[in-house]
């Protein structure tokens, strides 16, 4: 019965939630799940490529991503500026007096992270989500993806070697995953997936008796935008290099550019019909996901003054697909452009310079914005205008890779998160999991030894 696999393991992770530990301790979990990754590299990948058609190659770096994010997180936690610690001595002449306060973000609690389909690594079973809480004091239980069975239970026996007892605990199926997000004992949650099944999460979440934090990476269509000036520039390279990125890895990632604003008869669909030719094709991590596809492409076709372009398909592949269509017809109906549709496709909208703004105006929120400019071009209110729409802007690029680091923010509003100030991606990603504590006029011995005089541990603190 899932309920009770679920409130056994809640159970168990709860009590570890209980019994305090030092980041030095957390640190070295991090530091031996990532070696046990690297040791365990070849029947991982192995694993993976049975299970989800991804290629060798990609997921062996893949796992080599996990690793590195699994350590940089213990490079975080040592480092301690993530705590956020003020010391403010007490004054009796302000009004009203300020007495000794001392704050301090602590661990939320056990975390319920729900594994993703397209990053059987990274965002999956020891993924972004698990690392970060796991960073911040709280233990976690994993929903598996069911497009990778095998490897879940493997990558998760690896955890349970070396995690403390009641750290870790896998649970599979549907209906594990609802009764875990309800459950009393869970404290909050971290989802990758489809926009539809984060929003019956989310609602659940937050519809609870006492409803907790949901932090759900949904669907996400990263705009891209060709000036006239880039255009005229490198039509020839700007082409060839959107096929690359939306075709990546089957079209699958959360970061893939779905719909770019072209300057008409700028060479830059020229370029992309001719790409389109060489491009690959590629099988989809499960049959729904290929039958999603199918159904979003031929939705596409269905529509007038729209041109649909596929490259060529394999048998049981998905063809790379072009979609082109005029900004007219784009800004009178603009909802079926802006709807997700995973896979190697993309939307192509032809534009005249006078019409831009309103397409960038009928954006929604996504993960990523873009834009490639001419070389002297003055872009500023072009950026100034993308800031709004997406948590991270690139220029003369594409989005398909989400570095790890202190600054990265792997966010954005409704419909790509539930959660726009929050990131997945980067050293922030484990404010999620925590929440502050204020101390007033408490003895040293109740402090956290980040908020004691002296500040022992030497981490990076405000005193006043």
């Amino acid at each position: 019965m899932p309920e009770t696999a679920v409130a056994d393991a809640a159970t168990a992770t709860a009590r570890a939630a209980s019994a305090p530990t030092t980041r030095e301790d957390r640190a070295g979990w991090l530091e031996a799940l990532a070696a046990a990754l690297d040791d365990d590299r070849a029947e991982l990948v192995r694993l993976g490529n049975e299970e989800t058609h991804l290629s060798v190659a990609r997921l062996d770096g893949e796992v080599t991503r996990t690793a590195a994010q699994l350590r940089f997180f213990a490079g975080v936690i040592r480092e301690g500026a993530y705590l956020e610690a003020v010391v403010e001595s007490p004054d009796p002449s302000l009004i009203p007096p300020r007495p000794d306060l001392r704050r301090i973000l602590r661990p939320l609690g056990l975390v319920a992270v729900y594994a993703a389909s397209n990053f059987p690594f990274a965002f999956s079973v020891l993924g972004n989500d698990t690392a970060s809480a796991l960073a911040a004091g709280c233990p976690v239980i994993v929903k598996a993806h069911p497009g990778h069975p095998l490897l879940s239970r493997r990558t998760a026996a690896l955890a349970a070697r070396i995690l403390p007892s009641g750290w870790f605990a896998l649970v599979e199926g549907m209906d594990a995953g609802t009764e875990l997000v309800r459950h009393p004992l869970v404290r909050a949650a971290g989802f990758t997936g489809s926009t539809r099944g984060g929003r019956a999460l989310f609602d659940l979440a937050v519809s609870r008796p006492d409803p907790i934090p949901f932090y759900g990476e949904l669907g996400s269509i990263n705009p891209v935008v060709v000036t006239r000036a880039a255009a005229m520039e490198r039509a020839d390279a700007i082409g060839t290099g959107l096929v690359a990125s939306f075709t990546r890895d089957a079209g699958q990632y959360c970061t893939k550019p779905g719909l770019v604003f072209v300057p008409s008869g700028g060479g830059v669909e020229d370029a992309v019909r001719n790409a389109l030719g060489e491009a690959p094709s590629s099988r989809q991590l499960t049959d729904g996901m290929t039958e999603a596809f199918a159904d979003g492409v031929a939705a596409f076709s269905a529509r007038p003054s729209v041109e649909v372009v596929r490259g060529n398909a394999a048998d049981g592949a998905s063809a790379p697909t072009v979609v082109l269509v005029d900004a007219d017809t784009f800004l009178a109906d603009p909802a079926p452009f802006l709807a997700e549709c995973f896979g190697p496709v993309t939307v192509l909208v032809r534009y005249d310079d006078p019409q831009l703004p309103a397409l960038v105006a009928a954006l929604e929120p996504s993960l990523t914005a873009a834009m490639h400019r001419g070389m002297a071009e003055d872009v500023t209110a072009l950026a100034a205008a993308l800031t709004g729409v997406a948590g991270r802007l690139l220029f003369d690029g594409w989005p398909t890779g989400v570095a790890i680091g202190w600054a990265q923010h792997h966010g954005g509003g409704w419909p790509s998160t539930t959660a726009s100030i929050h990131t997945s991606v980067g050293a922030t990603a484990l404010r999620r999991w925590l929440t502050p504590i204020a101390y007033q006029d408490a003895p040293q011995a109740v402090l956290p030894p980040e908020l004691r005089d002296g500040n022992p541990l030497r981490i990076p603190r405000r005193d006043s």
